[in-house]
Order: structure tokens, then sequence, then C-alpha cells
């Protein structure tokens, strides 16, 4: 089946609607359900998707074969749900080209990060401002939590085989650095106050628990200057009897459920 057919029908049966947006040369596939203005988004941000063939071999569409983040945001009953793609997925390049570098070197770069935040503005916007869940699949918890940084209302932040730190990854599975995207380990302190939910699948073999234990590590480490404070500790690591790509929809509503924290 084709992935964007695949992806519609995803969409239709969770009522998510589509529409793109073209923010600083991209064009963002969404899919949305805006029920109640005066209540709070969850949003959903994908994964990489197809970004390599292999190791060494990189894709030439990063569409993702099957859209975990948007299956997952398909099963979200709360009255207002966003899906984002990332930038370059769901593209028809004969019409909108889209370089390459930005689904490998330059995936969570600053250009990248900006045009999430201002599509996600899109969506707050339309909702009078309104709190955001932010829900992120694998790549795209990286960008969740580097959105959360940027932002002040953010009122929780839930990863799911969340890449948290790709220098580490990388190192891990011995690929090439990615010298000019940002890494969301870097802003773990500064959003160490919000609410988290980190979920990691025990048959994961693409983002392993260390990850997400060196990410809550860097949020608990206090600064010199306050440690005589006691540090709030909002995150929490979720194993889920799951692989980095399956296992995750059948249970998600009850893993939506999970308390917070804080």
């Amino acid at each position: 089946m084709d992935k964007h057919v695949h992806a519609d029908q995803l969409a239709q049966s969770g009522g998510l609607q589509s529409n793109s947006k073209i923010i600083d040369g991209f064009v963002l596939r969404t899919y949305s359900r805006i029920n109640h203005l005066d209540e709070p988004i969850n949003v959903y941000i994908e994964g990489d998707g197809l970004a390599w063939i292999s190791r060494h071999e990189l894709s030439s569409d990063p569409t993702p074969r099957e859209a975990v983040g948007l299956a997952l945001a398909a099963q979200d009953p709360a009255s207002n749900v966003v899906y984002l793609a990332r930038p370059c997925q769901f593209n028809d390049f004969n019409q909108m080209p889209c370089d390459s570098t930005y689904w490998s070197d330059k995936r969570f770069s600053e250009k990248v990060i900006a045009a999430m935040d201002e599509a996600l503005m899109a969506f707050s916007k339309k909702t009078h401002g309104q709190k955001i869940n932010l829900i992120g699949y694998s790549g795209g918890a990286a960008v969740a939590v580097l959105l959360a940084a940027r932002r002040n209302d953010i009122a929780s932040l839930r990863t799911v085989a969340g890449n948290l730190d790709h220098v580490y990854v990388n190192q891990y599975h011995q690929v090439n650095a990615m010298p000019e995207s940002l890494n969301a380990i870097d802003a773990a302190e500064k959003i160490r106050g919000i609410p988290q939910l980190h979920f990691v699948g025990t048959q994961d073999k693409v983002i392993p628990q260390s990850v997400v234990l060196r990410f809550i590590e860097q949020q608990n480490t206090v600064r010199q200057e306050i440690a005589q404070q006691k540090p709030v500790n909002c995150s929490v690591l979720i194993k889920v009897n799951a692989a980095h790509q399956k296992g995750w929809v059948a249970q998600w509503q009850r893993l939506l459920r999970q308390p917070f924290p804080c």
C-alpha cells in the first residue's frame, strides 16, 4: 500500500484531518482533531521514518512505511489531538524539493526545530493558548524535548522509544555523528520541572534503556550554585513489552492513563 494512503487511512480511523503547512521551505504534513478550544492539546511528533535504507545507504524519501507516531495519535481519545510529521516526510519531491541533509546530518538542526515550533504555534493559537501535552516517538522524542525547552506552555512530555541523546546512540550503533544537529540531552536539565514519562521497549534493539537513564541522570544533576536545594524529579522511566516499532499501538490507550510523577 502507498505510504501516503496508509497514513490517510490511519488518520481517518482516529478522526484526524489532513493539512499541510509551508514553513521556511519545508512542507510539514499535519493531521488534527480539534473539538474543544478550551481544552489542552495532545501533540504527537513522528519518528525519523525511513531515513536510511541501511547503515550506509541514505533513503531518497524519509516518509515512514508505518507511521507509528500517527498510529499512536489515532488511538488517543482526547478532544484535541495533533500530529506533526517531520520535515521532508509525506513530501511531493517533484513539487517541493527537500535536501536529504534534513533527514540525516541536520535532522535535529536549529532550522528543523524552529519550523516544528512554528507549526506547533499555529495550533496553539487556534486553541487560544491552551496547554500542550507533547508525545514524541523515536527521533520525534528528541524534537519534543527541544521544543519543550524553548516554550512555556508545555504541560507534560511523553517519549516513546525516544532518541534522547543522538551522540550516544550513534556511537552505540557505530554510525556517523550529526554535528549539525541539536542534542536533546543538552536540554534535559532545562525541562526537568515538566512532568515526564519515558517509555522504553524491553525488546528495543534501536534505542537501549541506557539512553533514557542517561537523560534522567542529566536532569537530576544539580548545578553547584543550587546544590543546597532539593532537585525536582519529574521524570520516570517505564519499561514496556515492545520493540522499537512493534507493540506500542495496542498498549497505547493504557499507557496514556499512566500517572505522571509530579
